[in-house]
């Protein structure tokens, strides 16, 4: 890597050889900065100063600048200012890798289902080299409840999920996973998890009981002792040098109150490999309060053709279970999950062999005709090369797993020299693979952007251009859901006018006399038409008459309301829908009836409306094709 980039934190791994990789001759070094400040704003949970940027990856400001503005104009960042801000549209690079992998179309519906069961939160997760990434989350919410994201790496061994993608280590992932331990000794290459600092700590009669396990069938290697969960090895040893049972020093003084001294044990994650040991034979793996205080996982793997293709685990809070209650409750329904999981994937092999195709590959993304564009409004701002690399990325998806140098090619319309290039640079960086000139995405890619908009709102996602579209046409702009027969305001951007909209987030108004509502109860089957008052001499209140409204509404695309809900007051709304064509929202333009006739509304406003909706929708879009997003 060029000296003036450092190397990006949040990895997880290293080099087995300790020496940082040597940048190959023909790697692209925007393309390599260009990733650079993505990660730096990932870790940074998406937004930083531009001074920021410079300082957290060395590069010269003017680089800086010029690779905010590229990542600008691929709607990639939105430069707020003097901060640049990671927008949905990125999480195309991470959908690439999930659409390719699989697994989240097919598995996804049995977490959320298995989720819901047990009233816990369920997550997937793959391997990443020494770590882990979670590509499915269904989290329960509670005042306690599951903070990891779409994305999110964290170090196996503090992870139930680790041991068990660990049991099909070589010596050389042992090698780096050691040299990563050593290297980083609190885990701060994985910000989304606390240092590794805390020790893990037991008592007196936590070594009695130690003792009295000494020998204890390995089929039942744990067992509970005042609600902890004391998992023993095959030879009962934690760590190189401490074997349980046996006189240890270092027992700290007994603290004034205390009924017992403690002794500290190694750090977290310095039993891992007797918990892959452990794993390999019997086929699950607990974490107990290795993250963090309070959270416990049980966990075991997903097979295809013989090999893990990810880890589901139930993870709690030690409110509601210990380690050993989640191992002794769940563990039977876990194994039914993941069999009903792994019969899944079997019958899609199945259908898939059944009905072989060629490989497919993208149509050409007209990327020369948008760089050449993008090359004269900005002039040397843009950088064509790491545009072009980060596409290469947006090559693979469902059914183009594994693409050769010219498919890759085909599928960007880039030159084979240049698509060549960028995956040079992609295999050096970790986000690709290759194997017999075939390459492949790796979960790395999920790194870039990833985490922190998987917990996107609609209202968040909307917001940008609920501004830009008031500052176009200098009137109020809303967003609103409908809840029963009520909307309910998720975002607002008010003009300064002397007459003027007044409305807060989270007010309530009824549907049927707002263009708000109007458009979003005209996609029921059966929208409630009841109690339908008068609020002003022009509402509408005949049930047979609003239906009627409605009907045109659905037709049209748009409602128009005027003074029904207040005299003076005049809207226009437009339906949010979702990727499946369901209206999940709406947006309106409010103002003053002096402001502009009806007509003017639909002749001026409408088309500016219609257009902020339609960049609303292509984000939701995006960040929706993995994930529920919330609509509040």
């Amino acid at each position: 890597m060029p000296s003036n980039v450092a190397p990006a934190p949040g990895t997880g791994t290293s080099s087995a050889s300790g020496a940082e990789a040597v940048v190959p001759a023909e790697a692209v070094t925007p393309l390599i900065r260009g990733i650079a400040v993505l990660r730096r704003l990932t870790d940074a949970d998406g937004v930083s100063s531009l001074s920021g940027l410079e300082r957290s990856t060395g590069l010269a400001r003017s680089t800086v600048d010029r690779i905010t503005a590229t990542l600008a104009r691929r709607g990639y960042v939105r430069l707020d200012g003097r901060d640049a801000v990671l927008a949905p549209r990125l999480m195309e690079l991470g959908n690439a890798y999930l659409a390719a992998l699989r697994l989240p179309r097919l598995l996804d519906a049995h977490a959320d289902a298995l989720a819901d069961e047990l009233d816990e939160s369920v997550s997937l997760a793959v391997g990443d080299q020494d770590g882990i990434r979670f590509i499915h989350q269904a989290t329960r919410r509670r005042a306690m409840s599951l903070s990891f994201r779409i994305g999110d790496l964290l170090p196996a061994e503090r992870t139930a999920p680790g041991p068990l993608f660990a049991t099909e280590w070589g010596d050389r992932e042992w090698a780096r996973w050691h040299e990563r331990r050593a290297a980083d000794p609190e885990d701060r290459g994985f910000p989304a998890v606390p240092a590794r600092s805390r020790p893990i700590e037991y008592g007196e009669d936590d070594r009695n009981d130690e003792k009295d396990r000494i020998g204890a069938n390995r089929t039942n290697p744990t067992s509970r002792k005042n609600g902890k969960d004391l998992t023993v090895g095959k030879d009962l040893t934690v760590g190189k040098d401490l074997t349980v049972g046996k006189s240890l020093a270092a027992d700290r003084p007994e603290e004034p109150g205390a009924g017992r001294s403690a002794r500290r044990l190694p750090t977290l994650g310095d039993d891992f490999e007797q918990r892959t040991a452990e794993a390999r034979e019997a086929g699950w793996a607990l974490d107990d309060q290795l993250i963090e205080p309070g959270l416990v996982a049980l966990s075991m793997p997903v097979r295809e053709a013989g090999r893990i293709a990810c880890v589901v685990s139930v993870v709690s809070h030690t409110s509601r279970h210990t380690a050993a209650d989640l191992r002794d409750t769940l563990l039977p329904r876990l194994r039914e999950a993941v069999a009903a999981m792994e019969r899944e994937l079997r019958e899609a092999q199945h259908a898939e062999s059944a009905t072989p195709t060629p490989r497919a590959t993208a149509a050409p993304s007209g990327l020369a005709v948008w760089t050449g564009a993008s090359k004269q409004e900005l002039g040397r701002e843009f950088i064509e090369s790491l545009a072009r690399g980060l596409t290469v990325i947006t090559a693979f998806g469902e059914g183009r797993a594994e693409l050769n140098l010219t498919e890759v090619a085909q599928a960007t319309g880039l030159a084979r020299a240049t698509a060549r290039r960028a995956l040079i640079t992609l295999e050096h960086l970790g986000y690709v693979t290759a194997h017999d000139r075939v390459f492949r995405l790796t979960p790395r890619v999920l790194g870039l952007g990833f985490p922190p908009l998987s917990r996107t709102s609609l209202a968040e996602i909307a917001a940008p251009h609920l501004t830009e579209l008031s500052q176009r046409l200098h009137d109020s702009v809303s967003l609103a859901v409908l809840t029963g027969d009520e909307i309910q305001y998720t975002g607002r951007v008010s003009t300064s006018r002397v007459m003027s909209v007044h409305i807060t987030i989270g007010t309530r108004l009824p549907a049927y006399p707002t263009a708000l509502g109007r458009v979003m109860l005209a996609d029921l089957p059966e929208p409630p038409l009841t109690e339908l008052l008068p609020l002003t001499p022009r509402t509408i209140t005949d049930p047979a008459r609003l239906k009627a409204v409605l009907d045109r509404v659905r037709e049209e695309g748009y409602a128009l309301v005027d003074e029904e809900l207040e005299v003076g007051l005049r809207s226009v709304a437009v339906p949010v829908r979702e990727r499946g064509g369901r209206v999940v929202a709406a947006v309106n333009v409010a103002m003053h009836s002096s402001r502009r006739t009806p007509e003017e509304c639909v002749a001026e406003v409408l088309p500016e409306l219609r257009a902020a909706v339609g960049r609303i929708e292509e984000d939701l879009w995006v960040t929706g094709r993995f994930r529920r997003v919330p609509r509040t």
